[in-house]
């Protein structure tokens, strides 16, 4: 079930406090890095343009304010909800690039949006190296909305950013999970108090990536989809340096490609975001280029044509055509020549800056589990071609030149997708033809601080 990816810019730092008194937060650029580095071209992504948000000015900004640049970042929601909005109803994946983790916000707003027009709760699967759950409830003052993010679209914090269009919260507490947080994390007790599930570095080290992204997919099971945030601070210092606030206990790229890979490798999953990275502290490019690897070999499940969503049966063979042999009462079965080709490319037998296996990546690494359908264009597909396609004439017919009817047997088809009890089907529909192309036109996919 391929689903085009649409790459959006969200180059926003105004979550962000100063790095210093003289400077502004990088991570603005970040999205301009990894696309010199064939983001889009590799992943075969739609360039879905750059919402390009207000000026970065804290002015004279005191603790005890509320969140800095908190207007600014409102509105700049509401513009990225749009916009992701806008994607998602073309049948696309939305990839966000941030920018800080500010940009959770619109991406919250966009599925609470999507959650009432299909009657159904959105969930949230947060990887991050931080819990970001900072409010005025847990601490003595708040600011930077990018150390407060989970919090404001959990319902927490003021009101013109926790609640816009009177919308709060943007996810239940129940419809959270956390991935990838310190064992130690400041807040991690407040988190269990509200009954948010998490799962830190240790505990994901122990299971695996592969089985905590099937773990983070059942615990929102109930939910008629997800959207995935990630900071990139989620990795190790010793691997990911190039953030604003490095923390040591981090996973490796191979973990976290595994882990990407596993949940968007369902229908279930409605988009990502990449938040964090900044490239003032990437001078020669090589952080950049080792994200684009993991983020391309991570999207695999979605971008190749060969991918199957773990939920769906295997695919019947391919459409085939009967073609006469010498034998006049005999056809045979000729497999059509053509074949999708590859998209994305592979990654590295080893981490190229750890060392580490990179891991198995692709389809023959799709996690098993939940309902069953039929891939599209399967066994209907194969019973259309033989009812239909003539056949070339052969003697023994009822006259020179007949056509010899071979019976075709009866074959069962399954109905596409979950039954109805999983939930609404507009965010589990079966692809459709022209999924692959949303433009209608035929055109080819684009290839083109501290919190």
């Amino acid at each position: 079930m391929m689903r085009r990816i649409a790459v959006l810019d969200a180059p926003t730092n105004l979550g962000l406090r100063p790095p210093t008194s003289t400077s502004v937060p990088g991570c603005a650029k970040a999205p301009g890095a990894l696309r010199d580095h064939g983001l889009l071209a590799r992943l075969r992504a739609r360039d879905a343009g750059c919402l390009t948000p207000p000026r970065y000015d804290p002015g004279d900004w005191r603790p005890g304010d509320g969140v800095c640049h908190a207007r600014e970042i409102s509105g700049y929601s509401v513009a990225l909800a749009d916009r992701i909005g806008a994607i998602i109803d073309r049948g696309e994946f939305p990839l966000v690039l941030g920018g800080d983790c500010s940009v959770l916000l619109g991406s919250a707003l966009a599925m609470h949006r999507l959650g009432e027009a299909v009657g159904g709760r959105i969930g949230l699967v947060f990887v991050d190296g931080h819990s970001d759950f900072r409010h005025p409830g847990n601490a003595s003052y708040v600011g930077a909305a990018a150390g407060e993010d989970l919090a404001l679209v959990t319902g927490r914090g003021q009101a013109d950013l926790a609640a816009i269009e009177g919308r709060r919260p943007y996810f239940r507490d129940i419809d959270v999970v956390v991935l990838g947080i310190r064992a130690q994390d400041e807040y991690r007790l407040d988190l269990q108090a509200a009954g948010i599930t998490t799962r830190p570095v240790p505990a994901l080290r122990a299971e695996g990536a592969a089985r905590t992204a099937q773990w983070a997919h059942e615990q929102l099971a109930d939910c008629a989809g997800y959207w995935v945030h990630i900071d990139v601070d989620v990795l190790d210092p010793a691997v990911m340096p190039a953030v604003d606030a490095p923390d040591p206990g981090g996973i490796a790229f191979a973990e976290l490609e595994i882990l990407l890979a596993g949940l968007v490798d369902t229908p279930h999953c409605l988009g990502v975001e990449l938040t964090v990275f900044d490239p003032d502290y990437d001078p020669d490019g090589s952080y950049a280029a080792e994200i684009v690897n993991t983020v391309v070999a991570g999207l695999a499940p979605v971008s190749a044509p060969e991918a199957v969503p773990p939920r769906l049966l295997p695919p019947s063979p391919p459409p085939q055509r009967l073609r006469r042999t010498g034998s006049p009462n005999l056809a045979a079965v000729v497999a059509p020549t053509d074949s999708a080709e590859p998209t994305g490319e592979p990654r590295p037998a080893t981490g190229a800056r750890t060392g580490e296996p990179a891991g198995p990546t692709g389809p023959g690494t799709s996690l098993p589990a939940g309902p069953t359908g039929l891939v599209a264009g399967g066994a209907a597909a194969l019973v259309g071609q033989l009812t239909s396609d003539p056949i070339d004439p052969v003697p023994g017919g009822s006259a020179a030149g007949d056509p010899v009817e071979i019976p075709v047997p009866a074959v069962t088809v399954e109905p596409v997708g979950p039954p109805a009890s999983a939930g609404p089907g507009l965010l589990r529909r079966a692809p459709r033809p022209e999924d692959d192309d949303p433009s209608g036109d035929g055109s080819p996919a684009s290839s083109a601080g501290i919190a």
